[in-house]
């Protein structure tokens, strides 16, 4: 759903052009029975769990229970603010238990199991749990540990976790509360930054900025190295800025709110700060304008051909501020020795019902892996999550 103008290590960059940015939006209609996005010949798509408010954000518990965050924006509406845990005992690709794990939180997203606790995510904070694998509800009340700067532009409420390698710390992703700093950097203290921190909340340090908004995060298989999947900028233009995915250097700086994709300037920001335009980091991989790019998961399974391992599916939730539709699938993006080996292939489609007359039937979110190598989706808007499996030619 992207111009490959946009897209791959060396995407062709549009001019700025503010004065012809539009606002563009589907009307969610649901899934009709018995209608699943498409996927490439061989594959099968099932629905795993219906029903959900919002599921956001899916998490692997180490006994394959699944966790899924469910929680909106305040001007879509009230908000679950729950984790709900899915259990597909027989391994068929279908939950057939559902427990309300967690509820009463504030917009909850990333989650983390680790040291015997349950790490959850909030737009204002990061809590724990004593939990053990196995349970189906949490009665005990959370720990806060690390205070977020809450909220944010458009859904820049998202906060995600994840754990580094040594057991000791976890990544904390946290969006920029605008859209080009427009309420001014003094709103923007600890945002539009890669946060790690221990797993106590302590020794917080800023690993990676100018992020506008990371979601996504893994390690990439081959050189171990993090990489994230960021939402760039709005009102530059249809075409402009590309969302991407990069590896994340340590200390590196990425452009936002000053320049994008490197040192391109933001005409907005013109003579505000050349010295973070010099040092900004040029991005792996373009991911094109508007896609609304969140899910990340590195393939590490054989459940799927040969030509999956070792790449990266993308869930891109959609754009809205473009004339033309861009996003609405997961793509799938082919690696060989640790970087981008291709241009982006659609994996799975048909989100889109009837472009001319703006009408979805979902927008996919989160992407993971399950032990087995099948791949559960979120869809938020159609409040379900899918089952992706490989049966063969």
């Amino acid at each position: 759903m992207a111009s490959s103008l946009d897209t791959g290590s060396s995407p062709s960059l549009a001019r700025p052009a503010p004065d012809e940015s539009t606002s563009r939006r589907v009307d969610v209609v649901g899934w009709p029975e018995g209608k699943a996005p498409t996927a490439p010949q061989g594959f099968v798509v099932t629905k795993y769990k219906g029903d959900l408010k919002n599921p956001r954000w899916i998490y692997i518990l180490p006994n394959d229970d699944v966790l899924v965050s469910e929680a909106k924006s305040t001007w879509q509406g009230l908000s679950a603010n729950r984790i709900t845990l899915l259990r597909d005992k027989d391994k068929d690709g279908v939950a057939e238990e559902s427990h309300t794990l967690l509820k009463g939180l504030n917009k909850p997203f990333g989650m983390l199991y680790a040291d015997g606790k349950l790490y959850v995510a909030n737009t204002d904070s990061v809590v724990r749990f004593p939990f053990t694998p196995g349970q189906t509800k949490i009665e005990a009340k959370g720990e806060e540990i690390l205070k977020l700067p809450a909220g944010g532009y458009n859904n820049h409420w998202t906060r995600n976790l994840f754990a580094d390698k040594d057991g000791k710390h976890m990544f904390v992703t946290v969006g920029s509360a605008s859209n080009n700093a427009e309420h001014g950097m003094e709103k923007e203290q600890r945002r539009a930054n890669i946060l790690r921190v221990g797993l106590d909340g302590r020794n917080e340090e800023i690993f990676a900025a100018g992020l506008r908004n990371p979601n996504g995060l893994d390690f990439e298989p081959v050189t171990g190295k993090l990489w994230t999947v960021v939402n760039e900028r709005d009102e530059l233009g249809d075409d402009l800025v590309p969302d991407y995915m990069t590896s994340v250097e340590k200390g590196g700086f990425y452009g936002w709110p000053y320049s994008y994709f490197g040192q391109n300037e933001d005409p907005r920001m013109k003579g505000a700060r050349p010295d973070f335009v010099k040092k900004a980091i040029v991005p792996d991989y373009a991911l094109g304008a508007h896609t609304a790019t969140l899910g990340l998961a590195f393939y590490r399974g054989d459940a799927f051909p040969k030509e999956y391992r070792g790449g990266a599916f993308v869930g891109q939730h959609g754009s809205w501020n473009r004339s033309r539709y861009s996003g609405y699938q997961v793509a799938f993006i082919p690696f060989k020795n640790g970087k981008p080996d291709g241009m982006p292939q659609e994996f799975l489609g048909g989100f889109l019902k009837n472009p001319a007359e703006d009408e979805a039937y979902g927008r996919p979110v989160a992407v993971v892996e399950q032990k087995d190598g099948t791949l559960l989706v979120s869809d938020d808007s159609a409040n379900t999550i899918w089952h992706v499996s490989y049966k063969g030619e």
